[in-house]
């Protein structure tokens, strides 16, 4: 089975054929991270539940936690009105960064300077 048309048709992709996925905390709107897929990798997400990304530096896909156990169990997706991001709301267990922090946000924000 394949990623259902009508969703196909939405997406937007860049030159390499992936859209943006950002996964968020479904309760608390936590940003937890950004991430790559395809339209094989979002396929895997709807049909199991489990958060499945691109990785670009390793040239697969992965399932979030299959290694470290920090699973992302998927409550909704969406894309956004242009079609050129994935919204996963998902429960996150343990770290959502490979950092080992509970966001890929964590490092601190940086200086606004308004006028």
């Amino acid at each position: 089975m394949s990623l259902d048309p009508a969703i196909a048709a939405r997406l937007k992709r860049t030159a390499d054929g992936l859209v943006p996925a950002v996964a968020q905390q479904y309760d608390t709107g936590e940003v937890l991270m950004l991430a790559w897929m395809d339209d094989e990798a979002l396929h895997r997400t709807l049909t199991t539940g489990r958060a499945t990304y691109w990785s670009r530096s390793r040239g697969e896909y992965w399932v979030k936690g299959d290694t470290s156990g920090h699973v992302q169990h998927v409550k909704s997706v969406a894309l956004d009105c242009d079609g050129d991001t994935i919204l996963l709301k998902v429960d996150q267990t343990g770290a959502a960064c490979h950092t080992g922090d509970r966001t890929c946000f964590d490092a601190g924000e940086l200086t606004v300077n308004s006028a």
